[in-house]
Order: C-alpha cells, then structure tokens, then sequence
C-alpha cells in the first residue's frame, strides 16, 4: 500500500491531524519547527495506515471466508489465493 498524503485523507482526518498539531503546539508553548511538524504527521500517518491495512486485512478475510461457504459453481473449484475476490467463471 503506497503512503498516505494528507490529499488522500479525509476531510475528518485532516480535522484531527490539524486538532494533534494544535495541542502540541500548545503544549510546548511555542510554534513547532519543521522537524517537529513533521514527525507529528509521520506518526500520525503511520497510525492511519495501520488502521487502514488491518481493515484490508479483516475484508479480505472475510470475502475469503465467503468464498469458502460458496458451493462449486458448475462443479468447478474456486481458487483459493489470498487475494481471490470472486471466483473464476469459464
């Protein structure tokens, strides 16, 4: 999965990326440096892009899982890759 920008983010993430950066800055007391602007949202980011791949993950396992219930279609065998989304229909 390619990283995430914050043009791929959705307008709440955003909100909360923006909400993160404010509350450290208050914390400090101070305007962030760049450094610091940016490892907030490198982590953030991170945290995102977990969620997201785990969300992935329980989907694909789920549609996988499915697949297994599903009888044969015309006696033929439904692959069974990882990734197999619907079965092969020849």
């Amino acid at each position: 999965m390619p990283r995430l920008t914050q043009k791929d983010m959705t307008e709440s993430e955003q909100r909360q990326l923006k909400t993160l950066l404010d509350q450290e800055r208050k914390k400090r007391g101070r305007t962030l440096t760049n450094a610091e602007n940016n490892r907030i949202k490198d982590d953030y980011i991170d945290k995102l892009m977990k969620e997201r791949e785990a969300g992935l993950a329980q989907n694909r396992r789920k549609i996988n899982s499915n697949l297994m219930l599903m009888p044969p279609m015309n006696g033929l065998p439904i692959p069974m890759c990882g990734d197999a989304v619907r079965p092969v229909v020849m």
